[in-house]
């Protein structure tokens, strides 16, 4: 079944929600801020993200911006950068959505579509 991170204030979330009841499409809510992403769902999603670590950050967020992570970033591992995320679920791109067989960060109709409405 399909699990999504999301968070409660964040409209994108909410969007891609409302997009999935529109399709009848089961899932499983998880407030990511309380409980982020395991670091197994971490690296699974990095392997659908094409290996761009950078591509699980939020990077407009305020923590992204306040622990300096635009310059630090290029600096870690991936395996520092996962454990990062998997502390901190403000850091994480949202909607963070996984399945057994794929996986999408951001919400965008027409991949979800692709990856989710089958």
């Amino acid at each position: 079944m399909l699990r999504i991170y999301v968070y409660d204030g964040c409209s994108t979330c909410r969007s891609a929600l409302k997009w999935l009841d529109g399709r009848g499409i089961r899932y499983t809510a998880v407030p990511i801020r309380e409980r982020p992403p395991t670091p197994s769902e971490l690296r699974r999603m990095l392997a659908h993200a094409g290996g761009q670590v950078k591509s699980l950050f939020n990077r407009s967020g305020k923590d992204y911006r306040e622990q300096g992570l635009a310059t630090r970033l290029p600096e870690m591992s991936d395996a520092q950068a996962l454990a990062l995320l998997a502390a901190n679920g403000d850091l994480v791109k949202r909607p963070f959505a996984l399945d057994e067989d794929e996986g999408a960060v951001g919400f965008d109709a027409e991949r979800w579509t692709t990856l989710f409405a089958h």
